[in-house]
């Protein structure tokens, strides 16, 4: 069966269940990896597999992961893959009732807090990474006078240009081209402010 190519996230359950630390965890793990069972999981979390189990099952109650085919002759092992090419999860989908604002807001912050922690790994470990991706990596910060049209702009060509990468690089995978390509996380966050 395809995957979807990318999973709106509209309902508080399922919100609820991707909004968990571990789960998160799991997920992104597994988006990453692509398929995997719990007991790799559970290694790269240093939890249970028993507990790892639980969440997986968790996410997949929800269509956020789903059974994959398995990879060793082990028919106790069950793996997992995401069962899209992504989530997306947007403000204006939680904005009808509290306990959904509420629930979007605590979401969000945790997916904050998380790709907060990615980053900090990032800058521990970065001499490790040496010299030609230390210079490759960026962060940096604008401070723009956009409308909220040109904003809504920008990201859309933001997104077009993630798009434009993340299918070439996957292509050019498939096709042999492996040698130094990395798994690499761009986080942006555009948002209005005052002074």
């Amino acid at each position: 069966m395809p995957r979807e190519e990318n999973r709106k996230v509209t309902d508080l359950g399922t919100l609820k269940a991707l909004a968990h630390p571990l789960r998160m965890k799991l997920y992104r793990l597994l988006f990453v990896a692509e398929t995997a069972t719990a007991s790799h999981l559970a290694e790269q979390v240093d939890e249970a597999v028993s507990l790892v189990s639980y969440h997986l099952r968790k996410l997949a109650e929800h269509g956020l992961i789903e059974a994959a085919e398995p990879r060793s002759g082990d028919a106790r092992e069950r793996w997992w893959q995401p069962a899209s090419d992504g989530v997306s999860i947007r403000d204006e989908d939680f904005r009808d009732a509290p306990e959904k604002v509420t629930a979007h807001l605590a979401a969000s912050r945790l997916f904050l807090e998380q790709r907060v922690e990615m980053y900090r790994t990032y800058l521990d470990e970065r001499l490790h990474w040496g010299r030609e991706w230390n210079d490759a990596a960026f962060d940096s910060e604008s401070l723009l006078r956009l409308t909220a049209a040109e904003l809504a702009e920008l990201k859309k060509d933001v997104h077009d240009l993630l798009t434009k990468y993340d299918e070439q690089g996957r292509a050019r995978e498939a096709a042999g081209d492996t040698e130094g390509r990395e798994h690499v996380a761009l986080h942006a966050y555009a948002f209005p402010f005052r002074v």
